[in-house]
């Protein structure tokens, strides 16, 4: 780790990146980007922008179940509700015939009660009211090393599974004519974005972590004209805020991650500025 703090300070030689837990946190930044661009682009190819909303309210339930079962390492228990509430979303949102989006809404709902309900009856809600908001500030090296392992899992996963995925973005029935087993690789996905987002949550908060996933994404959609261009241009929209959020939030006293949403909503509306005024011309 000294080597990429030497590497931090060669690249970046401001006056901030003489502490630790800048250092940690730009190298978080650098992790958690691209993890949300790739997989925002197939959230949002998929209409699954209030999933990954619902999952990021489920983490409070999490959080709370955890706590009231005695598990030490809240994460476990947050990624462990957040599988069994995305599959089982999935499999309700498959059986009915309401809408996806009132299935999602009653879900997040109901998992967000749950949470606080439980917390207040606890009286622990303040230990764990940080993780509304999060702070990437406070990673450790240890938690940078799990996102390193995530990020590779994701790589993985991508190189996979991303062509299965993106067709039944496309199409669902062309993807069954082809032979994929359409639930299969929707549960799959599904875990794996509850995997990425409860692993994120204590950093970036539960508020805001489907704006960073989404944000981005939507930029490039304004700005692309093809596929590359437009998963290309989603890792560079969401290294850009999130590098940009944190050097500003040093400066202004803001919170890293509502500064990095901030930027995000600023360059999508640029970009979706620049989109009308290409269409006019």
């Amino acid at each position: 780790m000294d080597i990429i703090y030497n590497i931090i300070e060669t690249i970046i030689p401001f006056d901030f990146m003489k502490y630790n837990f800048m250092k940690n946190a730009l190298i978080a930044i650098i992790l958690i980007s691209p993890l949300f661009a790739m997989l925002g682009t197939l959230i949002v190819n998929n209409k699954m922008a209030f999933f990954s909303d619902a999952l990021g309210h489920s983490a409070l339930a999490g959080i709370a179940l955890g706590a009231m079962l005695g598990i030490t390492n809240i994460n476990v228990s947050m990624i462990l509700f957040a599988i069994i509430f995305a599959i089982l979303l999935n499999i309700v949102k498959n059986k009915t015939t309401y809408g996806a989006d009132t299935i999602i809404s009653v879900f997040s709902s109901i998992a967000i009660a749950i949470g606080l309900a439980i917390l207040a009856q606890s009286g622990e809600f303040n230990k764990y009211s940080s993780y509304l908001v999060g702070d990437i500030l406070s990673i450790t090296k240890e938690e940078i090393l799990y996102l390193f392992i995530a990020f590779i899992m994701v790589l993985i996963f991508w190189y996979f599974f991303f062509n299965k995925l993106n067709a039944i973005s496309i199409n669902t029935m062309l993807a069954k004519s082809k032979g994929i087993n359409v639930k299969l690789y929707d549960n799959l996905f599904a875990v794996i974005i509850a995997i990425i987002v409860m692993l994120s949550i204590r950093w970036i908060g539960i508020l805001l972590i489907n704006s960073m996933i989404i944000l981005p994404v939507a930029s490039s959609r304004n700005t692309s004209t093809n596929m590359r261009n437009y998963y290309l241009m989603s890792i560079i929209y969401a290294l850009t805020s999130g590098i940009a959020g944190l050097i500003i939030s040093y400066y202004t006293n803001i919170p890293t991650g509502p500064m990095i949403v901030i930027i995000s909503g600023i360059i999508y509306f640029l970009t979706f500025g620049t989109k009308k005024i290409r269409k006019l011309s």
